[in-house]
């Protein structure tokens, strides 16, 4: 009975949740994740580029690949760990076969490619976003804490 009631009811919880939270909820590819963790990469610097993944690989083992969702948006300078021929890319690969998501700032690659009249070679595997800043602002949205190493 009790059952019936909340089943009754549901419809209408969902016609109460702000459209956004409805649509990031569909589009959320860990739904059962309890953390949430965008991680910033702005930055040419090799230091900080190992930090982001020496960060992301310790939440994984923290909290285990499903209990945590980790992204890495790059853009501006920090794009450098995207492309297809970083010295990191077997770890951007590894993190990334683990769940990890590696968000390309496309803004700058058009940038890019229009001030040196050359294509830009990016890892397949990274995921193109039409601008870094605004994919941060969707995630922190979304309930992503945001982190900048």
């Amino acid at each position: 009975m009790r059952r019936r009631r909340l089943l009754a009811l549901l419809p209408a919880a969902l016609a109460a949740l702000p459209l956004g939270t409805r649509a990031a909820a569909a589009k959320d590819d860990k739904p059962f994740a309890r953390h949430r963790l965008a991680l910033q990469l702005s930055d040419r610097d090799p230091s900080k580029r190992a930090m982001i993944l020496s960060v992301a690989n310790k939440m994984l083992q923290v909290y285990g690949p499903d209990g945590i969702a980790v992204e890495v948006v790059a853009f501006g300078p920090g794009i450098d760990l995207l492309r297809a021929e970083s010295p990191e890319r077997e770890g951007v690969d590894s993190l990334i076969s683990q769940g990890v998501v590696f968000d390309v700032c496309m803004n700058t690659v058009d940038t890019l490619e229009r001030e040196t009249g050359k294509p830009v070679a990016l890892n397949r595997r990274a995921k193109p976003v039409a601008a870094g800043a605004a994919r941060l602002l969707d995630l922190a949205e979304r309930g992503y804490t945001i982190i900048r190493p």
